[in-house]
Order: C-alpha cells, then sequence, then structure tokens
C-alpha cells in the first residue's frame, strides 16, 4: 500500500448518524483514525491531506474546551472527558522536525585564542601579561569560552522519550518516519523535576514551549498509564459548526436583537427570562440577516425529513419580527426594516446530489401557516455552505463572504419573487 493510500485509510468523513457523529482522532496502539465533519470532501495528495488533518487538529483546539471534549460511551455509561494535551504533542513533533534533531545542552568548553569570550578569570591565572612601559601589564593571549553540544545530558535523554513517544502516536500526521526508541528508562517522576527545574531557569521562548509541552505529555501519561486508547475531539460538532458561523459572518455585539420576556404578577415583583438569543446576526449592505447554524445532514442525504423542524422555523420568524417591529430599528433604517432568515447546513461542494459546485447553495425555503404577510423573515432560507471551505475561511471575517451569503439569501426573492409551491417535501425535492 502506498503512503497516500496508507493516510486515507485512516481518514473518515462521518455520516452524522448514531455511531458516527465524532470529529477529531481516536488512536490506540495499533491504529489511529481521523474524523471529518459531515460534507468535507478529502483531498487528493498526500501533502494536502496531511495539511488537513492539521488544519482539523487547529479548528478543533480553538473551538471545543474540556466540557466539549466529551464523547458518549456505550449506553448506560458515564461520559468520559478528553483531555489529551494534543498540542504539546505536536510542539514535540514541531521542534524536532524544525531543528532537525534533538534538544541538546550546550556545555562551556574554554581554549587558547583571541575569537570568542574572554573568561578573564582564567586568562588572568594561566597567562603571563607583558609589562609595558607605564608599568602596566598587556595581554596577547587569551583564554575564551566556547559551548559545544552535550548530547550526553538529561533533557537531551528526555526529549529524545518524548519525541518517540510523539511519534507513536502523532507522526504518522506528517511522515512514516520513525525515529529512534530511546535507551533511557521511563520515570516520570524524576523527569517532572528535571524538566520543571530547567524551564524555570531558561528564558528562550522556544525552548520554553519545549519545556512546557515536555511537561504536559508526561503528567497525562501519568494520569492515563493504564488507558490504551486516546481521545481528541468531541462527539457534539453542532457547537463548533455554529462558533464556526458566528466568527465568519456574525456580528460581535448582538444583544439588541434578542427578543425577551418577563413575568408581571399582580402581586409580587414579577421576573424577567433568559432572552431567545440567534446563532448569529449577520449585517449587509443595510440589511440584517438572522442566521440558525444547522449541522443537519439534508446537504449529503437530500432527505426532507433532514430539515429543521417546527419550532426552529417558528423561533426564527419570532427572530425575524422581533428586529422588523422594533422602534429603535424603524428609527434607524427609516420606516421599513430589511430582515432576513436563513438555515446554513453544511455539503460537500464536489460531490453532492444537487448538480452545483457553488460554495453557498440555496436549497429552499421554511414558512409557517400562521404567517402570510409577506414579510421576507416569513421566509427562512435553507442555505447549504461547503463544509471545507468553511473551516479554512474562519479567520477574520471577508467582506465577500459575507456578500456572498447575502446573495445567495436574497436570491429567492429575486428569481420568481414569489413562496414555492407547498406541499411535503416540495422544496428538498425541487432541488434534490
Amino acid at each position: 500500500m502506498d503512503i497516500l493510500a496508507e493516510l486515507a485509510a485512516r481518514c473518515h468523513v462521518n455520516k452524522n448518524e448514531d455511531g458516527d457523529r465524532f470529529v477529531g482522532i481516536k488512536a490506540d496502539a495499533d491504529n489511529a483514525m481521523v474524523y471529518f465533519p459531515i460534507g468535507y470532501k478529502l483531498p487528493e495528495t498526500e501533502q494536502d491531506l496531511r495539511q488537513d488533518i492539521l488544519h482539523l487538529i487547529s479548528v478543533l483546539a480553538e473551538f471545543t474546551d474540556r466540557t466539549d471534549r466529551v464523547l458518549q460511551m456505550q449506553k448506560f455509561e458515564a461520559p468520559q472527558s478528553v483531555d489529551f494535551p494534543i498540542n504539546a504533542y505536536m510542539e514535540v513533533i514541531n521542534y524536532f522536525m524544525e531543528q532537525n534533531g534533538y534538544y541538546t545542552e550546550k556545555v562551556a568548553v574554554y581554549k587558547d585564542g583571541d575569537r570568542g569570550k574572554y573568561d578573564w578569570p582564567r586568562t588572568l591565572r594561566q597567562k603571563r601579561p607583558l609589562i609595558q612601559a607605564n608599568g602596566m601589564p598587556a595581554y596577547v593571549d587569551y583564554i575564551v569560552r566556547v559551548s559545544s553540544p552535550n548530547d550526553r545530558n538529561m533533557i537531551t535523554q528526555i526529549h529524545k522519550f518524548c519525541v518517540y513517544e510523539s511519534f507513536v502516536k502523532l507522526g504518522w500526521l506528517f511522515t512514516p518516519y520513525l525515529p529512534e526508541k530511546p535507551t533511557i528508562q521511563r520515570n516520570d517522576k524524576m523527569f517532572l523535576v528535571l524538566l520543571r527545574e530547567k524551564l524555570a531557569n531558561t528564558f528562550n521562548d522556544k525552548d520554553k514551549r519545549l519545556f512546557q509541552s515536555m511537561i504536559a505529555m508526561l503528567e497525562y501519561m501519568d494520569e492515563k498509564t493504564k488507558e490504551k486508547q486516546f481521545y481528541f475531539g468531541t462527539d457534539r460538532f453542532e457547537y463548533v459548526w455554529e462558533k464556526l458561523i458566528d466568527r465568519v459572518f456574525g456580528e460581535k455585539n448582538k444583544v439588541d436583537y434578542f427578543p425577551k420576556t418577563r413575568w408581571a404578577l399582580r402581586a409580587g415583583r414579577g421576573r424577567t427570562n433568559a432572552a431567545l438569543e440567534p446563532d448569529t446576526i449577520m449585517l449587509h449592505d443595510g440589511k440584517i440577516y438572522v442566521i440558525d447554524a444547522k449541522f443537519y445532514k439534508f446537504g449529503i442525504s437530500g432527505n426532507p425529513a433532514d430539515l429543521p423542524e417546527s419550532s426552529s422555523i417558528n423561533k426564527q420568524i419570532t427572530y425575524g419580527e422581533y428586529i422588523a417591529t422594533q422602534d429603535r430599528f424603524r428609527e434607524r433604517y427609516g420606516g421599513e426594516v430589511p430582515v432576513y432568515n436563513a438555515f446554513v447546513m453544511p455539503y460537500n461542494a464536489l460531490e453532492n446530489r444537487f448538480g452545483t459546485s457553488d460554495t453557498f447553495v440555496n436549497i429552499g425555503e421554511a414558512t409557517g401557516d400562521w404567517k402570510i404577510s409577506g414579510n421576507k423573515y416569513e421566509r427562512v432560507q435553507g442555505i447549504l455552505i461547503d463544509t471545507r471551505y468553511l473551516m479554512y475561511h474562519y479567520v477574520g471575517k471577508p467582506k465577500n463572504q459575507i456578500a456572498a451569503l447575502a446573495r445567495s439569501i436574497e436570491s429567492a426573492f429575486e428569481t420568481t419573487g414569489g413562496v414555492l409551491p407547498t406541499g411535503e417535501g416540495t422544496a428538498a425535492t425541487a432541488t434534490a
């Protein structure tokens, strides 16, 4: 089996259904698998596939925390918290590859010479000066200090141990190469004492990151010695999806758009309830877009049963109606408030049932029988976005991406100008 095929065999795109929701890395002593989210198109070259695996790790590291990284084990078992220090392992590997070798301590070596840092105590003790006419001594021979690597230093040996352990678990992400097995006997407590002391007396930032990562690795190994598997990822990638959508398209300060409710009691103080909070509020070209990030599998299945249900549709219409009827927004927009509504779901732009390769696709719209006044926000647009594209474009908030999503949402009002025919599954069937 060639390297690309072997690497591709370790990758899986999940179906977002029971038993196949995990996104991240699972590994044991014999094998490791990488699980990508639904709608992800795996690249076709070894270099790009390795890059995508590393990028998946960075996305999970940024958008999840310990509470998100919980795997639901077999029924009736307690959830298992996942706290694998993957960034520490990656740092150890990166340092080894960047330095093209192991960390080595520099030991002082002294020699005769006139280049290098003068060691005056040794020079004064070991060299005879010439006495000048004014009686002052002058030295023509010096002892200088130079440095040489000491690969027998304990920190070097600990680094060799950590490098090997890192490559066993994650090195296949970078290369099929496996460093030599360390000869040092594992002693976590001694290793940790030496590394912490070294860290306290180190001022080089790169070395400090290395020592911190080695400490994190050893602490993890010390705690997990009885476990044969490790996990880094989440069963709830829908939370990552929501955060990605909000990062790319959303306004940071969206509290003004939250519908609020309260109780006014005839006796007593009453109560203000927690506000309804839309996932994302996007502003573009003088218009407001209320976006609900739905990590549903319609973009892959094409099955209308995999579309958002009535409760989600009604909630979106409520958001739109609240914004459109608030005096502060009416004053800001000089009358009618331009509010649009949309669900955003994942799909694969290169392999799909919709006959398109567009990054954004409008597949239909959802409406409520109880709202027929003709406001745009009453027609909730269904938008598909390419999963891989979104995961590679969450940094910053490029205007062209926001404009593209806005065009996809508004396209429904520009083409037919009316609501799609009613009937169960009609909108999905028309575009599938």
